[in-house]
């Protein structure tokens, strides 16, 4: 092949052919060089296979002379390596096939991608069990406490928390309870590495397609979750769980694993661990345990929720198809013969209720009410108080709370003997607040298992005529407007007011009437008229209508002020209508206790409260204490208390000198309350300034919330039976 150069080019006179001087050549198809270019082909193919630079030369060039001697004698060695690994690098997609075929690896390929995979894959793990620390500290869960309740003496009183947990040495658990678990949840135990790869791979399987993880946990495993980790579902977590039991199955003796896994273990009914869960479900310790009350504890472990029987019907199937199998397991490992098998043909009934737990117990009430007070003032979490730890001393008098239940329960089982279809809905709520605020007492209901509200904290009903002393207090301390913009007139102990039944309520324009049209009247207990009555001698006498036009007198709002500065919750106070002064406003029977005491503190409320101190091993933790504040004039006070505790000389005159003595020789006071709809029935007493209030109602709960007519379960005017209650409650404490 030649290359003609046209006409007009000329060499220089060295001959030298400048690149500006090329001409343009014409393309060269592939059809010319297949008719004349078969040189021009050659040379092309060889231009295109010329050899590259090798990586040590390019790489020479870069750094420059420096590594010049390293590279030289490595050199040979690499270019070595490098033909070799030419020949055996995969060539994909594969040559010389057709179509899809040549994205089909080879078996040579497939088989190097999993070894690789394999290989990292060991690598991995390897690099994240070094890199796992068994965590020195359990968690919160494995080290709860209980909670212990003090009387206001500082005996303890109860003990209370989500855990009920004791520790068992292993030598002190059965064979045949280790055994039971073991076969149950983990029979290779002994022999596996602490891991159950088989476990993981289908617990991994579940968390990808469904998103939760589940089953295969050895025991070993379940023992990490317990006391490092927490109960997420989430791959992570099943993975740093099956790190750590990997190590601390090194560390570790397998019997000291198992007897940690025993003994934090949940079983339900509030126990962790096999030594509770004994007590809990078969009252014994685990030691009295035979293998067939084992295998029945040993399938709480499933889910105390779903096996434990007293729930439910389907729980006690699952429960006996459960104890059955791990019984046949315990064969079927050779850990229990066929004819002991053969001996466990019944399923062992656990008890119905937990018997650690004092449930029923006025102590639960107790205990509830000093929870709630000591979350609140003290500032603390749910989740930290369930946790356990703290020391609770309340302000509950262990003497006055066994004389006021004694009382209740004696009134009680009276109705239940004397008319036991009425007594069925009869509720009794009872409590002793002290001037000073502490709630000393109380009485709460028959059972806190079939009766979980509190009736000593329930406004339920209404305070009726012994809310008449705060209708009064406010009269004392703001005065009365007889014209709508005219002077405050001052009222004492002696203003008169109306005593005759079916007075008609007034304004200072006139009659009041009520939203139907109607003039309002005020009406007394049994209708009885007293003519012109002083307001000292008509709280004495309990005569209705006067405070009715008392609270019209001084304002509704300052009658809802000065109920509420003595105690009452403003949730409970009644509608601002005349009723109000009748008392429509529906305390608890601490808020009516305390409202009283205020009285017998000079006219200074302290907020009712149940705990005076808490710690928490042994570090004292703030406590937010409610202080005294001035709900009206000591003045008032005294005008108030001397006429309730002239009411209960008229009332109860046989009882004042025993009532004195009982008091410390200062007076006792005291006022019955009554409702017009006879659905409650009070006496609120106060003895050496401790006021106790006592109310009893009617309420079907299976039916309704609205109370019912008492139709003489709470007794008579003369006869009340919260008066007995109140009486026999103080009498032993003179």
């Amino acid at each position: 092949m030649q290359l003609k150069l046209p006409a007009s080019f000329k060499a220089d006179e060295t001959m030298q052919l400048r690149v500006s001087d090329i001409p343009n050549l014409p393309d060269m198809s592939a059809d010319t060089l297949k008719e004349g270019g078969g040189e021009a082909s050659r040379s092309s193919k060889n231009r295109r296979k010329a050899p590259r630079p090798s990586v040590f030369a390019r790489i020479s060039a870069v750094l420059g002379p420096r590594l010049a001697p390293l590279i030289a004698v490595l050199a040979p060695y690499v270019a070595r390596v490098t033909r070799y690994a030419r020949k055996v690098r995969p060539q994909y997609p594969r040559p010389g096939r057709d179509g899809w075929r040549r994205w089909i690896p080879s078996w040579r390929q497939t088989l190097g991608g999993v070894l690789a995979s394999i290989g990292l894959s060991g690598l991995l793990l390897v690099v994240a069990y070094a890199a796992t620390d068994v965590p020195e500290n359990l968690n919160s869960y494995a080290t709860q406490q209980d909670n212990v309740f003090f009387w206001s003496d500082g005996t303890p009183m109860a003990r209370t928390g989500w855990v009920q947990r004791q520790a068992m040495p292993l030598k002190d658990i059965p064979e045949d309870v280790r055994w039971a678990v073991l076969a149950a949840e983990n029979a290779s135990f002994y022999s596996d590495p602490g891991i159950s790869f088989k476990g993981l791979s289908r617990a991994l399987v579940r968390t990808i397609g469904q998103g939760d993880t589940q089953g295969g946990s050895t025991i070993t495993q379940q023992y990490v979750k317990n006391v490092y980790l927490n109960q997420n579902q989430t791959v992570s977590r099943k993975f740093t769980e099956a790190m750590i039991s990997l190590k601390l199955d090194n560390q570790m003796s397998k019997d000291d694993i198992l007897e940690g896994y025993l003994n934090t273990s949940w079983f339900g009914r509030g126990t962790y661990g096999i030594q509770r869960a004994a007590q809990a479900y078969y009252g014994k310790d685990v030691s009295q345990l035979n293998a067939s009350e084992a295998a029945f504890l040993a399938s709480l472990l499933k889910g105390a929720g779903l096996y434990d029987p007293t729930l439910s019907k389907a729980n006690r199937a699952r429960a006996v198809e459960r104890w059955s199998w791990t019984l046949d397991r315990m064969v079927d490992i050779g850990k229990l013969s066929k004819t002991e098998r053969a001996k466990y043909k019944k399923f062992p009934e656990p008890l119905k209720t937990n018997p650690l737990y004092d449930t029923g117990e006025q102590s639960d009430y107790l205990v509830e009410l000093a929870t709630q007070y000591a979350k609140k003032a003290g500032n603390i979490s749910d989740k930290d108080f369930d946790l356990g730890g703290y020391q609770i001393y309340t302000t509950f008098d262990k003497t006055r709370e066994n004389q006021l239940t004694a009382a209740v329960t004696k009134a009680r089982k009276q109705a239940l003997k004397d008319d036991p279809k009425k007594a069925k809905a009869a509720h009794y709520g009872a409590a002793s607040v002290a001037s000073d605020g502490r709630i000393l007492a109380i009485y709460g209901g028959p059972d806190h298992r079939t009766q979980g509200y509190n009736e000593s904290n329930a406004t339920t009903v209404p305070a009726g005529s012994a809310f008449l002393p705060f209708v009064y207090a406010a009269g004392l301390e703001n005065g009365i407007h007889k014209t709508r913009d005219g002077d405050t007139t001052d009222v004492t102990a002696q203003s008169l007011y109306d005593g005759d039944d079916k007075v008609p309520v007034t304004t200072p324009e006139g009659p009041y009437w009520d939203r139907s049209g109607k003039k309002v009247f005020a009406e007394n207990d049994g209708g009885r008229s007293y003519g012109q009555i002083s307001l000292h001698r008509a709280l004495q006498l309990s005569v209705n209508t006067p405070f009715m036009q008392l609270g019209m007198d001084v304002g509704l709002d300052k009658v809802r002020e000065t109920a509420e500065d003595s105690g009452f919750l403003s949730s409970s106070i009644g509608a601002q209508v005349p009723a109000l002064s009748m008392g429509s406003s529906t305390p608890s029977a601490i808020r009516m206790a305390s409202g009283y005491s205020t009285f017998a503190a000079a006219g200074k409320h302290t907020e009712p409260y149940s705990v005076r101190k808490i710690t928490k091993n042994g570090s004292k933790v703030v406590l937010d204490t409610p202080t005294a504040r001035r709900a009206f004039g000591a003045d008032v006070a005294s005008e108030v208390s001397s006429a309730l505790a002239d009411s209960f000389s008229a009332a109860h005159p046989s009882d004042v000198p025993q009532a004195a003595v009982q008091a410390g020789r200062a007076p006792v006071e005291g006022k019955a309350g009554t409702t017009q709809k006879d659905t409650a029935s009070w006496y609120v007493g106060t003895a050496k300034a401790v006021s106790t209030a006592i109310v009893v109602y009617r309420i079907d709960l299976t039916k309704s919330l609205e109370p019912l007519p008492l139709e003489g379960i709470a007794g008579t005017t003369d006869d009340s039976v919260p008066y007995g209650i109140w009486s026999g409650a103080m009498s032993p404490l003179g």
